[in-house]
């Protein structure tokens, strides 16, 4: 009677354990998120040295006169910048989730990754206009680095319900780093390499070692 209910159990975990499977995107590669957190942290070097803030003290980096450098005006550079990192990191990120969810059998497009997206990038895009109010319409620009981390963080934990469940809590640190930056504001572009780049690294090495193993 004993074995009979083992056997029970265990056939009924399979079962939620398949259940998990068809319902949560588990591809996600930890890797990807090292490599995005290696590139943030290139880029907001790239950004210290174009406006010369300081990483290690308060420092207004948005009151600096920003004049033309390295042959680009400041939008051009920010615009170049971010957009490095941007395009470099999903390049990578799905380089290395394609790898995964191929060497696991995985499909890497289906309802459940078109639901993981959609609950990703609604708080993104939100976010990203609001951003771009802030410093374009107001001149607020001490907000609008550690503003992305807030919104960020709410785009994790939105699409956390759809992936991993330990995403969750890499968005609630984001949030809090982001919600400290607009408390502290002039530590804007340190607040924001530990963000994206420190805590990318620290968590997709976590679950390289927890899930990709």
């Amino acid at each position: 009677m004993t074995s009979d209910n083992g056997n029970h159990l265990e056939t009924l975990q399979q079962i939620r354990s398949l259940m998990e499977r068809s319902s949560r995107f588990i591809s996600l590669s930890g890797l990807s998120g090292v490599a995005a957190g290696i590139f943030a942290l290139i880029g907001a070097y790239f950004a210290h040295l174009y406006t010369g803030a300081s990483f290690s003290s308060r420092n207004f980096y948005f009151e600096i006169p920003l004049q033309d450098k390295w042959g680009l005006s400041p939008e051009q550079f920010f615009f170049i910048d971010a957009g490095l990192v941007l395009a470099l990191s999903l390049g990578v990120g799905f380089w290395f989730t394609f790898r995964k969810a191929k060497k696991s059998g995985q499909k890497i497009w289906d309802k459940t990754t078109f639901k993981l997206l959609t609950n990703l990038f609604l708080p993104l895009i939100a976010g990203g206009i609001f951003c771009l109010i802030l410093a374009f319409q107001y001149g607020l620009y001490g907000l609008v680095a550690p503003a992305t981390l807030v919104f960020y963080g709410l785009a994790l934990i939105n699409g956390s319900h759809h992936t991993v469940s330990d995403i969750k809590y890499l968005g609630m640190t984001e949030i809090v780093l982001g919600l400290i930056g607009l408390y502290f504001v002039g530590y804007g572009l340190l607040i924001w390499a530990i963000g994206f780049g420190v805590l990318h690294i620290v968590y997709g090495a976590a679950m390289y070692f927890k899930y990709d193993r």
